[in-house]
């Protein structure tokens, strides 16, 4: 651990209000904030190789884009001026300009007009475009006539520089590049990308009635899911994955784990062994390798949680990672980790906060709620026929039943002072395909 990190009490301390044993989501989420470190080394990579990367700096265009004025339509370059307000204006063709050419022929003078592509530099002298659909041409002329009122000064034309102006910024660092920044970029001319080196999660499961695939299920054991659904939920964040299998409930085996994702990651992730009561050795293990605190949130599902830093050598002689100690049922690590995890690896690498986008939607039955938790539960969005949305609870909301996720297309939350909400009435909704 580093030496000038504040301690997890240090941080407690500055959480209005802070209460390990029954601790909002919103203090929970205020917390990690706090706590987690930011990825620092900067490396460079082929822009076919950034997407999904965090950019490192700021990109400065060095260029306009577009180079030069030009044409957004395919159809005939002229001067606004030229225009008659109402009557048609008749006009002279007096040359072609094509896209990837600059126009070489003479200035062109009043009352004559360019043929002119899409893409094509704008002729000097030249500043208005009208589509070549609604020009009127008679066969073997070259005079056109345009209609009055169809278009008007400035029309259809591309500035230079509309795009990005050089010294402009293009992108901020900090920023996750999607397949737009990656276009941006390539219209600077820019083939390589300074990206922040991906975070390293090493993740695994405890438990010893846990049975990886292809393993015999001996009576009373059960397949591990969990590292899947968080394989799945990691690789969308374009994380370096750590996959460390099950883990038995045995003291040796679990710190060995520990210590291994230690030195080898930024963050560890686990799930199962942090309830209250529980018969392993996980909670023990956790304690002993570093600084961690073990919460109750005032959430549904999802109410234990392990959180702090491990060491991967006593002493502080070895390295240290942020440690999630997730519940075990598998419903609750997908709602543990879209709530507090998720968040936290994209600040981790140096993404800059973006909150996730939520409906609103009218729920189609009563929901039971308490006041003093939050709620997470599984519903299936869809719109009414006057394009209202519309949101309805899978069924049983148990935390084991992995199921319920898999049939939702998002998690209704019902946030911390909220009640029961009566059938029509509005809740906000997590949509799963903005959980990128």
């Amino acid at each position: 651990m580093n030496a000038l990190s504040p301690s997890l009490q240090d941080i407690a301390s500055c959480v209005s209000g802070y209460d390990p044993n029954a601790l909002p989501v919103a203090q929970a989420q205020e917390f990690i904030a706090r706590l987690v470190p930011r990825v620092q080394a900067v490396e460079m990579v082929a822009i076919r190789s950034a997407l999904g990367r965090v950019l490192a700096r700021d990109i400065v265009s060095a260029i306009n884009v577009p180079a030069h004025d030009n044409s957004a339509m395919d159809g005939y370059a002229l001067r606004g001026l030229d225009l008659l307000p109402d009557a048609d204006t008749e006009l002279t063709v007096v040359g072609t300009g094509f896209a990837g050419q600059q126009y070489v022929g003479d200035t062109v003078a009043a009352g004559h007009c360019v043929r002119i592509m899409t893409g094509a530099v704008m002729p000097d002298g030249l500043d208005t475009v009208v589509p070549q659909e609604f020009v009127k041409a008679d066969a073997g002329s070259d005079r056109i006539r345009v209609p009055a009122g169809i278009v008007r000064t400035g029309d259809n034309r591309r500035l230079a520089g509309e795009d990005l102006a050089k010294g402009e910024a293009a992108l901020s660092a900090g920023r996750l590049l999607r397949p737009a920044d990656l276009g941006l970029l390539a219209s600077l001319g820019q083939a390589e990308v300074p990206v922040l080196r991906r975070l390293r999660v090493a993740f695994f499961s405890t438990g010893d009635e846990l049975r990886s695939i292809g393993e015999p299920l001996d009576a009373g054991c059960v397949y591990d899911s969990n590292r899947y659904t968080l394989w799945g939920m990691l690789q969308r964040l374009g994380v370096e994955l750590i996959d460390l299998g099950v883990v038995r409930d045995e003291p040796a085996a679990l710190e060995a784990a520990f210590r291994s994702a230690a030195e080898t990651a930024d963050a560890v992730i686990t799930s199962g062994g942090v309830s209250v009561g529980e018969a392993d050795h996980t909670k023990q293990v956790m304690a002993s390798l570093g600084d961690v605190l073990f919460w109750r949130i005032a959430m549904r599902p999802g109410r234990p949680m392990a959180i702090g830093r491990i060491q991967s050598a006593d002493q502080g002689q070895g390295k240290s990672a942020i440690l999630f100690g997730l519940p075990g049922n598998p419903v609750a690590v997908m709602v543990t980790f879209y709530a507090f995890v998720r968040d936290a690896l994209l600040a981790m690498s140096g993404a800059t906060a973006s909150p996730l986008p939520m409906l609103r939607a009218a729920s189609i039955a009563p929901i039971r709620k308490k006041p003093g938790r939050t709620e997470y539960q599984r519903g299936i969005v869809s719109r009414t026929a006057d394009g209202q949305w519309q949101v309805e609870i899978t069924g049983s909301q148990g935390s084991g039943i992995l199921r319920s996720m898999s049939q939702a297309n998002g998690l209704v939350v019902l946030h911390h002072e909220q009640g029961n909400v009566e059938a029509g009435g509005l809740v906000d909704v997590l949509p799963f395909d903005g959980l990128v």
